[in-house]
């Protein structure tokens, strides 16, 4: 049932995602400015594609040219931020996610964003976020015996660090497209980046993403990553609530806490789902994953009544969930999310979440130990198909 409380959080929410794309200007491209002052390469590393989409959407007579355009370069954006990661060897994820915010703010400069209906104008925000995100990449196209779909994440806590970085959203701009291969067998990985922002999970953006690769049964595994602690974490027990009281990108707040989690929502009501998830990743083989830092299978979980390391699924059935074992942020709804479909869709699907080690700002050298040391652990994974 809910509460007063919840239902007057969710309506908030309701209504901010209604208008998220619509607004002017968001909080994510205001800190442009500031961004563009203290990481100067960085925010112009990708300008010849945000110049050129500028100087074309400007002479946009009516909307459907806009789309047209915001189509096209979404998908640019996309392959040029990897092409460009690639052959400048940066490890950076950051000039795609400041390009994006760029070309944002241009479209809703333009006259024919401004004279459509929000109707109109969500729509188009929505597909260029998507597009520009990966989603019409995910082509498997390298005749491999196995299909992996992973999924990374933008830079966020930039209030804290504007030059902060994300290594799972540089390990999905690195590994897409990547070919592994074992003695037994070769798998193909295609990825994806999210946006740190509870609208667009509450719009149905995981939704919308995964569901087609699950339906079609034309994966063999599909693994969220994200940023986390201090090590590798295979996320065991996902929980449905929310409780993380950190914002996210756009300074947005859930209301939710510890003593209070949340229900997410899916397409204006609230996600419904058992209170928590198992995950169905190989994590005895990805533990044997050689590198700097250790690989767990995290199996700690917070509940109403208690914090406690789980054994089995079964021992939290009567529970009420505060934290998965990835927390009570984005990551671990990310993780709960993809679970959720498969038990839908194809319920012998390999499917959970990894957290990274966490890094500060842009640290080069500790991103590429990372990304090494998860391309031995998705190895270990392939073995396993």
């Amino acid at each position: 049932m809910l509460t007063t409380k919840t239902l007057a959080f969710s309506l908030t929410l309701l209504l901010f995602t209604n208008t998220i794309y619509a607004k002017p200007i968001t909080v994510e491209e205001h800190r442009l400015k500031k961004a563009v002052k203290v990481m100067p390469n960085v925010t112009t590393a990708l300008s010849y594609r945000v110049s050129l989409f500028k100087e074309q959407i400007q002479i946009a007579r009516n909307l459907t040219a806009l789309s047209q355009l915001s189509i096209r370069h979404g998908k640019a954006l996309w392959q040029g931020a990897k092409h460009d990661l690639k052959n400048t060897d940066s490890y950076d994820d950051r000039p795609l996610y400041w390009a994006r915010l760029q070309m944002t703010k241009a479209i809703k400069q333009t006259d024919a964003y401004k004279q459509s209906l929000p109707d109109q104008q969500q729509k188009l925000m929505w597909q260029f976020e998507l597009y520009s995100r990966g989603k019409t990449d995910v082509t498997f196209d390298r005749y491999t015996h196995k299909k992996i779909l992973i999924t990374g994440f933008d830079p966020f806590l930039l209030d804290s660090n504007i030059k902060q970085s994300n290594p799972s959203g540089v390990s999905a701009l690195i590994l897409d497209d990547l070919v592994i291969s074992t003695k037994s067998t070769s798998a193909e990985i295609e990825t994806l980046i999210l946006p740190v922002r509870f609208a667009d999970f509450d719009q149905g953006m995981i939704e919308e993403l995964l569901t087609p690769y699950y339906r079609s049964k034309a994966v063999d595994m599909i693994i969220t990553i994200s940023m986390g602690r201090s090590s590798f974490e295979l996320e065991r027990f996902p929980g449905l609530r929310r409780s993380s009281t950190t914002p996210d990108n756009l300074n947005v707040l859930t209301g939710a806490t510890k003593e209070s989690p949340l229900l997410p929502l899916l397409n204006r009501s609230e996600l419904k789902g058992a209170e928590f998830l198992e995950f169905t990743l190989p994590a005895n083989e990805m533990k044997m994953a050689k590198g700097f830092f250790p690989v767990k299978d995290n199996r700690i979980v917070s509940t109403l009544n208690r914090t406690f390391k789980v054994d089995a699924l079964a021992q939290l059935l009567s529970e009420v969930s505060v934290e998965g074992s990835g927390g009570g942020y984005l990551s671990n709804e990310v993780s709960y999310r993809s679970l959720l479909l498969r038990d839908l869709y194809n319920p012998l699907l390999p499917v959970g979440h990894i957290h990274t080690p966490s890094i500060k700002g842009h640290d080069k050298q500790k991103i590429e130990l990372i990304i090494a040391q998860l391309k031995t652990i998705l190895t270990q994974a392939v073995t396993t198909l």
